[in-house]
């Protein structure tokens, strides 16, 4: 197989992959919300982070030990979508469209809703990995060397996220259950592309055990008073990971009930509008090489936490008239919030420890941020916007969302500042110092 072919190959495959996921992400709480189950959005993005915990450490034994990882990528693709389009069709046959919102019907069973979607988020989650597995596999398969290559190529990934959040938005569908067909028919085109993918080898030697895959024997680095507060810091700072895609688009949207913003792009285009932030996350990508030698971890992690104060402010003051250009800002600023703080940190761990708790240690980071930190983010926030927002109403709410906006810069701002005090920036450490076994 040519070097180019194989890279086209996953391409395709790494476009699939998070067109998938912007089908919904960052709409899914604009449906919910017209839906009457605004109290619950929190539930929906908190089993992305449960899910998180334990799902692609089982799949990933599975891939490891017995099934070729493409063709579990495939099985679970095909789990997945079928589940988002169970979930789509019984939106559509127990959620009635009357007076411009979509409200539950009298026959609606949100147990079976929520399972339906658990389904397909569980099995979703792990195909992140996975596919990256079958692309590092693909490209040493071909002699190429994935550090130097993968990177453009998962850029594609968050171009098939961009594509789907604006297809979706284009064709009406952020408001309605449709995004789930969306999700679901992509799901099935991958679950059958991954059986062409080329053959990833499976290792019977039993090397790996479930609480080596979960990141759990990495957790006696909290021995190490420098990495303990460092997991326990990407914890804190993940609380913030999910809470602009459970919440922005219902609240951009949420003008459109004030005659000020009615007809404006931000409220007719809300997903369009938050797409800039993966224009930004895919841009500022590029700088970490950059930052992460001139400034040190501590100060990156510091500018993410700074970023997220930003994120979350301009979200309060801005609007679809005319302070959208804060909302423009917000988006951008996101690229510097989420990569310097994933892939920053994520890289830190790797220069900090080495030999076999090397992948341990990545699995924990994993675990805090996008596990445990989610999850209770997104319980917090909703907790937070129930308290001031009635998600039941369609009458405006600007100024409860405005607090509830303020609240979570005003968490981010705290978590910055503690972590300048306590964090040790490591100066003194020599370069081998790494943590080992």
């Amino acid at each position: 197989m040519s070097n180019k072919h194989i890279s086209l190959r996953l391409i395709i495959m790494n476009f699939l992959q998070y067109a998938i996921w912007g089908a919904y992400l960052t709409s899914m709480g604009s449906f919910l919300g017209k839906a009457g189950l605004g109290p619950q959005i929190w539930l929906f993005f908190a089993t992305q982070g449960f899910v998180s915990i334990f799902m692609p450490a089982l799949v990933g034994i599975v891939a490891d030990r017995w099934i070729p990882a493409q063709k579990t990528l495939s099985l679970c693709q095909l789990i997945a979508g079928v589940s988002m389009l169970g979930t789509g069709l019984y939106a559509m046959g127990n959620v009635n469209l009357t007076e411009g919102a979509y409200l539950v019907g009298p026959d609606f069973n949100f147990s079976i809703f929520y399972i339906l979607y658990t389904i397909s988020v569980a099995f979703y989650m792990p195909t992140l990995s996975l596919s990256n597995s079958v692309a590092y596999s693909g490209l040493e398969g071909a002699g190429l060397d994935p550090v130097k290559v993968f990177p453009p190529i998962r850029t594609l990934g968050t171009v098939g996220f961009i594509c789907m959040m604006w297809f979706v938005d284009l064709m009406g569908f952020q408001q309605n259950y449709n995004q789930f067909f969306a999700c679901g028919a992509v799901g099935l085109l991958f679950g059958a592309y991954a059986l062409t993918l080329p053959p990833c080898p499976v290792s019977n030697d039993g090397g790996s055990s479930v609480a080596q895959a979960l990141g759990l024997d990495a957790f006696k680095l909290f021995k190490q008073k420098r990495m303990a507060i460092f997991f326990i810091f990407s914890m804190l700072l993940g609380v913030s990971l999910q809470i602009t895609n459970g919440f922005a688009n219902t609240y951009i949207t949420s003008f459109g009930s004030i005659a000020e913003y009615q007809g404006t792009f931000g409220v007719e285009h809300a997903n369009m509008l938050i797409s800039l932030s993966q224009v930004s996350e895919t841009l500022c990508i590029l700088l970490i090489p950059f930052v992460m030698s001139r400034f040190g971890i501590k100060r990156v992690m510091i500018i993410a936490m700074l970023a997220w104060v930003f994120r979350f402010g301009l979200f309060g003051f801005g609007n679809p008239g005319s302070g959208v250009w804060m909302f423009v800002l917000s988006m951008i600023v996101y690229g510097v919030a989420f990569d310097f703080f994933n892939v920053s940190g994520s890289l830190f761990v790797n220069q900090e420890v080495s030999g076999k708790l090397r992948s341990s240690a990545q699995g924990l980071f994993v675990l805090m941020t996008n596990g445990v930190g989610a999850t209770v983010g997104t319980l917090g926030a909703q907790a937070v916007i129930n308290n001031f927002v009635d998600m039941t109403s369609m009458a405006p709410q600007v100024e409860g969302w405005q607090t509830s906006w303020l609240i979570f810069a005003g968490y981010a701002l705290a978590v910055a500042l503690l972590f300048m005090v306590v964090f040790d920036s490591g100066k003194k450490r020599q370069p081998t110092e790494k943590l080992t076994r």
